[in-house]
């Protein structure tokens, strides 16, 4: 992907000022949509609004100063990521907290909360404080630990979630597993609630799913396939919605994928239930038939006559399963209707050696940091969703979910100034030999999308610049 990146120790001789001129401002926490400038100095947003004249902004804060011009883009507060695997430690052949966060950074996110399923898992405070240390030094932008639920992700017995949050931990999750057991699950809401920390549970009954490839359903039937029934999922959503209510704790549920597994969360967030979820771009936008597309034919939209014909698309194969059609409706509805929070990218680099190889031997996964926007853009393309709506489930409203709203999420004058700037008109397609992830893992080859982050700013410094974007020295 071409563009520039700001290498985290060059970030201190960056400008000490940012002028934003130009550009739609976005802001839906605060109600902001109008095109204006902002002023950023220090890591910090002085003023946001209209026209803001150099004139008037006192010398002392031009001082090495940049003008970034916006003009015909979107501004808007840093996109948030709650979901994402850097895979370090212990899987640095698939990725690194250097390389996730510089695709982040390419995708407009400036805070990612990372999944604790590395090796040793983030089950107790010095995996935790290795990671936080790691991202001060390689992250491009802010990076959230999430810990274990429970020790070394077996299930068993809850992991020591006081120290980890003390630690700075963002919420628990067993991410790639449920906690089969209730009474462990039922524990570590208990002890949740106390910290005041969301658990962000992976729902899927092992015993229902085991060794299904694809979604259970017409696909999965054509092609002989073993599948994995929309149950899984919505059986361990029901279990955990429960739980929740019986502990009056916070409940995430990650991924959603089915249409039953929104009208559960929709009943119990009307019954008071503390949930809260969220959506992939996968999940929003693509469907089972993914793993029918051929190479080179990026235009199939019907499943092919003979399933022999077919050359299966491994880089389709995810967990939860792409499903179907209806399923992408009810997602979009709850979206709309604030019943899914979120839209998370969980993204999931795997080397190249785990996706080219036979459907049912290949790893479950799709990397999604690069193609995040240009996915769920077209949504708003389509008419299927607001732009401001959008920009919500990827800025405030994650947020929010993680308590730090008063902090992130929005523009407003004195907060740190992490923004994403993207271009909603400009069309591409996806390469996947130009992501700057390891994971070269997605579906989406060679289709156009519409849509494209072209810069990100985290604390007042441009981290990500796409070639296309002017900025110059202002001689105040």
């Amino acid at each position: 992907m071409k563009g520039k990146w700001s290498l985290p120790a060059e970030r201190t001789n960056k400008a000490a000022t940012l002028f934003i001129h130009g550009g739609r401002v976005i802001d839906p926490k605060r109600g902001i949509d109008q095109v204006g400038d902002l002023l950023i100095v220090q890591g910090k947003i002085v003023r946001v609004g209209g026209a803001i004249a150099l004139s008037s902004v006192p010398s002392v804060m031009l001082s090495r100063a940049e003008d970034l011009d916006a003009t015909g883009l979107i501004v808007c507060p840093g996109f948030i990521d709650l979901h994402c695997h850097l895979r370090e430690p212990g899987f640095e052949d698939k990725e690194t907290i250097a390389t996730g966060t510089k695709a982040a950074a390419a995708g407009g996110f400036t805070t990612v909360c990372c999944m604790p399923n590395t090796n040793p898992p983030l089950d107790n405070r010095v995996t935790v404080d290795w990671v936080k240390a790691k991202a001060s030094s390689d992250a491009f932008v802010h990076v959230l630990p999430v810990g274990c639920i429970t020790k070394g992700r077996k299930g068993q017995e809850i992991s020591p979630m006081a120290e980890m949050a003390d630690a700075g931990v963002v919420g628990f999750s067993d991410d790639g597993d449920s906690v089969p057991n209730s009474q462990v699950m039922r524990c570590a809401l208990e002890h949740s609630r106390v910290l005041g920390l969301p658990v962000i549970e992976h729902c899927e009954d092992k015993e229902l799913s085991r060794g299904g490839i694809i979604n259970e359903g017409r696909v999965s039937a054509k092609l002989g396939l073993k599948g994995i029934p929309a149950a899984s999922e919505e059986i361990i959503v029901a279990r955990d919605l429960t739980l929740a209510r019986l502990t009056g704790a916070r409940i995430h549920i990650a991924h959603v994928s089915t249409c039953g597994s929104v009208e559960l969360i929709r009943r119990a967030r009307e019954e008071g239930v503390s949930v809260t979820a969220e959506a992939t771009p996968h999940h929003l936008t693509l469907t089972e038939e993914m793993v029918m597309d051929r190479a080179g034919d990026k235009n199939k939209d019907v499943i092919m006559s003979e399933a022999k014909q077919c050359q299966y698309n491994a880089n389709a194969k995810v967990k939860p399963p792409l499903c179907t059609e209806d399923d992408i409706r009810c997602l979009l509805k709850g979206l709309k209707d604030g019943v899914i929070d979120a839209i998370a990218t969980d993204h999931a680099p795997h080397t190249l050696a785990e996706k080219k190889c036979p459907l049912e031997l290949a790893a479950f996964g799709i990397s999604g940091f690069e193609t995040a926007l240009g996915c769920v853009m077209g949504l708003v393309h389509k008419g299927e969703i607001d732009l401001t709506v959008l920009v919500s489930k990827l800025t405030c409203e994650p947020a929010k979910v993680i308590g730090r709203d008063n902090e992130s999420g929005s523009l407003k004058a004195g907060s740190a100034a992490n923004i994403t700037i993207f271009d909603a008109g400009r069309e591409w397609v996806v390469d996947s030999g130009q992501f700057v992830s390891k994971g070269k893992n997605t579906p989406l080859e060679g289709y156009k999308l519409k849509g494209k982050v072209v810069a990100t700013i985290v604390d007042g410094r441009i981290v990500y610049k796409d070639d296309s974007v002017r900025v110059e020295a202002v001689h105040g």
